[in-house]
C-alpha cells in the first residue's frame, strides 16, 4: 500500500499488469469508466501496463502524421476518442491509464493534464533528472527529448487514456510516424540517462509519484476475473 504524505480522501486501485493488447486495455478502460459513470462512488483506478506495438490517433488526429500507408502497412493502427495526435506504444514503454472521478478533484481538465505531468515530473526527480514543461504542448520532456506523451478523454467528469513513458523500449517504431505532431523536438527513453532502467523498477516510483500528487491511498489489487480470462484468451 502506497501513502501520500498528504491526507489523503480517497482510495485509488492499482491493478499493475504486463503486456496486453492493446484493444483489450482500450475495452477494459471503457468498462471501468461506464461503472463509474453508472456508480460514481466506485473507487477511482490506476491501470499500469505495456503494449504490443501498435500505433495509436487521437480524436481528430492528422494521419499525415503517419510516414506510412495505413490502408496498406502490416502495422497495427488504431483511432481512440483521446485527445492529441498520433503516438506508438511498445515493450519498454510504461503505459498509465486513470480512471479517476474529477468531481472528487477539480473539475477542470487543463488542472488534470498538468497533475499527470506532475506525476512523471517528480518520478524523473527520483533518478535526480529534472524533467520539463514545454509551455503550449502536453507531455515531459528531458533535456530537449519527449519523455512522456499524454492523451486523455473525459466523460462526466470521469477519465480514461493517459500517459505513456518511455522507459527501455526499442525506439525504432517512432521512426514511422511524426510523435504528437511535433516534427521538430526528438523523443527519447529514460535508458539513454539511467543505465538498466526498468518498467518493473518504474512502476513503484510512479505509483508513489501518483499518490503524492493526487493525494489518494494507492492500493494494490487484482482486476476484475472476467477482463483476466480475456486477455489470456487474446494472447
Amino acid at each position: 500500500m502506497i501513502h501520500s504524505n498528504k491526507p489523503h480522501k480517497n482510495r485509488c486501485l492499482l491493478y499493475n499488469q504486463g503486456l496486453i493488447s492493446y484493444l483489450d486495455a482500450h475495452a477494459w478502460q471503457r468498462s471501468l469508466l461506464n461503472q463509474r459513470i453508472h456508480d460514481p462512488n466506485l473507487d477511482d483506478v490506476l491501470i499500469l501496463l505495456e503494449h504490443p506495438p501498435v500505433y495509436t490517433l487521437g480524436q481528430g488526429a492528422n494521419s499525415d502524421f503517419l510516414k506510412f500507408d495505413i490502408d496498406k502497412s502490416s502495422y497495427d493502427v488504431h483511432r481512440v476518442e483521446r485527445g492529441g495526435e498520433v503516438t506508438y506504444h511498445c515493450p519498454g514503454q510504461l503505459v498509465g491509464y486513470p480512471i479517476l472521478n474529477l468531481q472528487r478533484y477539480q473539475k477542470d481538465l487543463h488542472w488534470y493534464l498538468r497533475q499527470l505531468e506532475e506525476v512523471l515530473i517528480r518520478l524523473l526527480a527520483v533518478y535526480k533528472l529534472q524533467g520539463e514543461r514545454i509551455p503550449g504542448f502536453t507531455g515531459v520532456w528531458l533535456q530537449g527529448r519527449k519523455v512522456a506523451a499524454i492523451g486523455i478523454k473525459v466523460s462526466r467528469w470521469i477519465t480514461m487514456h493517459g500517459f505513456a513513458l518511455n522507459v527501455c523500449p526499442d525506439m525504432t517504431g517512432f521512426e514511422r510516424i511524426v510523435p504528437c505532431g511535433i516534427s521538430d523536438k526528438p523523443v527519447g527513453s529514460l535508458a539513454e540517462w539511467i543505465a538498466n532502467v526498468t518498467c518493473e523498477e518504474v512502476r513503484f516510483y510512479l505509483a508513489q509519484s501518483f499518490a503524492e500528487v493526487f493525494g489518494v491511498e494507492v492500493v494494490e489489487s487484482q482486476p476484475e476475473k472476467t477482463f483476466q480470462v480475456r486477455t489470456q484468451e487474446s494472447e
